[in-house]
């Protein structure tokens, strides 16, 4: 058998999961997926068994809904809040900031707004955060197609999990205890084209560097591509984790990040 790691990229690992969907080599690609994990923070997946038809359709389906007239897109819209993270969001409305502590350096960075446009949804039960919809008539089979794409996420969320349980050597449905609800985000971004000249002023940007505060994030990226990481060896230096068809990047979140394992002979160990 080859090496499960078929490649690397940017730093980034990229690992064929294939081997612990069909269980020929499950601990080995747990382990490569663990390693790429305190390297640098992402790994690439492919033969992750999340169709690429379905990838490809919902692509489709993002162009279909950020190609509608903004009053359309408003028709969904993200509340105001901040902290109801469903619906449709304008270009330069959000802003990332994260680690700034400085009064002056935060003002200063409000004022490029992230030139970028999203929709948000997650389970339909969810009674704390409800979806927001197109209403019922306008692009048909939209919230169809995104809740499907969010079902079929959630199950690859939990293969993933699973290996990681197994690369970090405790019992394999470890993490899905902690995940038994399905409180999970699908995001849809699009970068509308903007000057270059505004992007090198700074009077825009589009997502400064950031992490993600969840376990695990799924990113998918068309052939445009624009994620970049940086690289650990050398803080403030960022890489381009290019597009690999066919593949997803996992991104291990703060609450991974934060949690250790701590052995109990009575149990399987409590994470913090």
């Amino acid at each position: 058998m080859g090496d499960v790691k078929v490649g690397n990229t940017a730093g980034i690992s990229i690992v064929d999961f294939g081997g612990f969907l069909d269980g020929t080599r499950k601990q080995a690609v747990a382990d490569a997926m663990v390693e790429s994990f305190k390297n640098i923070g992402f790994v690439y997946l492919v033969n992750h068994g999340l169709s690429q038809g379905k990838i490809d359709s919902t692509f489709e389906w993002s162009k279909r809904f950020f190609a509608q007239p903004t009053d359309t897109k408003l028709l969904a819209p993200h509340p105001a809040s901040g902290a109801h993270h469903r619906g449709y969001s304008a270009p330069g409305v959000e802003k990332v900031v994260q680690n700034v502590f400085d009064a002056e350096e935060l003002v200063k960075q409000r004022q490029a707004p992230d030139f970028k446009e999203s929709f948000e949804c997650g389970r339909e039960d969810d009674p704390g955060m409800p979806n927001i919809w197109l209403p019922d008539g306008v692009l048909s089979g939209f919230k169809e197609a995104c809740l499907d794409f969010y079902w079929t996420c959630r199950e690859v969320e939990l293969t993933v999990l699973r290996a990681l349980a197994l690369g970090l050597h405790v019992p394999e449905d470890y993490f899905i205890q902690y995940h038994v609800a399905a409180d999970n985000q699908l995001r849809l971004l699009h970068y509308p084209s903007v000057p270059i000249e505004r992007l090198s002023n700074e009077e825009v940007t589009r997502i400064g560097a950031h992490t993600d505060f969840c376990s695990l994030t799924l990113l998918l990226q068309d052939q445009v591509g624009g994620l970049e990481v940086e690289d650990p060896q050398n803080p403030g230096q960022f890489k381009s984790a290019a597009p690999i068809p066919g593949s997803i990047i996992v991104n291990a979140g703060d609450f991974l990040m934060r949690c250790r394992y701590l052995p109990d002979v009575s149990t399987h160990g409590q994470l913090y």
